[in-house]
């Protein structure tokens, strides 16, 4: 499966002048939203993570996704895997678990993003899932950022990825793109000005 390839037929792998959550600036923006309005294209990306996710004898009992951004990608990894699905949201500025969901001891809680980049809000959630007593036994997103190393790549973790190393994580595509600081940007020396897209930009 060429996930890249699906992601540009779908307009998610956007071209021009970004910048990220993270302050910096690309030259490239990986808009899985647009990937995952086609429900037959979110089955078939689900269906491959979660191939990825049983053939390596993972037992998971629910998934649980950041929101916005992952709220998609974890119901249907859910779906595929044939587990619960459940999600936290910031509440003035911090992650938690509300709308009635509960989390058991000893639950075995896979946590899903549509993209990893540090893994910083996916962490952010398994910390309250923790905190409810869950246990937290792997990482799955349907695009790596590069950051962070999965499994079957040989891209090395980086100092800032904010994933745990004692659990696996799964995604199905490196998406590495060269990023610069605001002040050391090449677009914006050339006089562009750069756009924020994506859940917390607009």
């Amino acid at each position: 499966m060429d996930i890249k390839k699906i992601y540009m037929d779908s307009d998610a792998l956007l071209e021009g002048h970004f910048k990220l959550s993270s302050g910096n600036h690309s030259k490239y923006y990986l808009q899985s939203a647009k990937v995952l309005e086609d429900p037959k294209t979110a089955k078939l990306l689900a269906d491959a993570l979660a191939k990825q996710i049983k053939e390596s004898g993972l037992q998971v009992d629910t998934v649980c996704a950041p929101a916005l951004g992952g709220l998609i990608a974890g119901f249907a990894l859910a779906t595929a895997l044939d587990v619960r699905s459940i999600f936290a949201e910031r509440v003035n500025g911090e992650m938690s678990i509300r709308r009635g969901f509960e989390v058991k001891e000893g639950e075995r809680v896979l946590m899903c993003e549509d993209i990893i980049t540090t893994g910083g809000s996916a962490m952010e959630a398994a910390a309250v899932v923790k905190s409810l007593g869950g246990e937290i036994v792997g990482v799955a997103a349907l695009a790596n950022r590069g950051f962070c190393r999965r499994q079957y790549s040989e891209i090395a973790t980086k100092p800032n990825c904010k994933l745990p190393q004692d659990i696996p994580f799964f995604a199905l595509e490196d998406f590495t793109f060269e990023m610069y600081a605001q002040d050391e940007c090449p677009m914006c020396k050339s006089g562009s000005e750069a756009i924020k897209p994506g859940s917390r930009g607009n």
